[in-house]
């Protein structure tokens, strides 16, 4: 479902009868009749429908977790807020960049367009930036020949809500950028499926083998990962992300139903 498009028509539809009843449809009304319900409905419904459209596709977008494939940084059913603004002002619906703020950086968590599917929204860590040379080998990522750090950070056990299993996993800090976030990592899992591996854009940029494989970004384009290593599809499987369907940075957790003491974290 394309909310913005909902809402502008929304937005169109309310105003144009709000536009329609100031400059025609008062004028033929007797003075103290009210109006009419399809007058005052739209009249009331407009500022409001006004206000949600600019915030939501200007400032800031809430989006819902869907999957564990940001474990342990993101649970199923986190509410988080997504930053609309901090990678440039865009138009809504279109998409099209007006204004260029900043560039997204590794290890910042970004919401984005699935390349294969840009009406789903998808979240995962920015691994690679343009031009990048990124390698997973063995469980280890390297970027530009140098090895990301990585530390010990004991065992994380969370069961998988769609298999209803126990999925043992071991816990490591990995620094990433300028700061620090929690990865998983299951022992005994290839770093990458072989048989999962989709052609996608720029598929030459990358050698895969039984032990990880080695992408170099183009321009204009990121590479993706999720924390949960073993259990999410990410560019490892369906390739880079383009600039253009860049939505937002989360840096938000507003709402989690399930485990209120995670409302008003940060994202990290």
């Amino acid at each position: 479902m394309n909310f913005a498009l909902i809402m502008f028509v929304l937005l169109v539809i309310t105003g144009a009868v709000c536009l329609l009843d100031r400059y025609a449809l008062r004028r033929g009304r007797p003075a103290g009749q009210a109006e009419p319900w399809w007058i005052e409905y739209p009249k009331s419904f407009f500022p409001v429908i006004l206000i949600v459209f600019i915030l939501r596709s200007f400032l800031v977008e809430p989006f819902k977790i869907p999957s564990g494939s940001m474990l342990p940084t993101l649970l199923v059913g986190d509410f988080i807020l997504v930053n609309k603004y901090t990678y440039g002002i865009r138009l809504p619906i279109v998409n099209v960049k007006l204004l260029d703020l900043n560039q997204p950086r590794r290890g910042e968590v970004m919401v984005f367009r699935y390349p294969k599917n840009p009406s789903v929204d998808y979240i995962k860590r920015v691994v690679g930036t343009p031009g990048d040379r990124i390698e997973y080998r063995d469980k280890r990522l390297t970027i530009n020949g140098e090895a990301v750090k990585l530390a010990p950070a004991g065992e994380y056990n969370y069961v998988d809500p769609g298999a209803l299993t126990f999925v043992p996993t071991q816990k490591f800090d990995e620094t990433l950028g300028s700061g620090q976030h929690a990865i998983l990592v299951q022992s005994g899992v290839p770093s990458v499926q072989l048989s999962g591996v989709e052609a996608f854009p720029f598929r030459g940029n990358c050698a895969y083998n039984d032990a990880g494989f080695a992408c170099t970004v183009p321009d204009g384009h990121y590479f993706l990962m999720g924390d949960n290593r073993d259990s999410s599809s990410d560019s490892r499987y369906w390739g880079f992300v383009p600039e253009a369907n860049i939505v937002g940075r989360a840096f938000l957790i507003w709402w989690n139903f399930d485990e209120i003491g995670r409302v008003g974290q940060s994202i990290k």
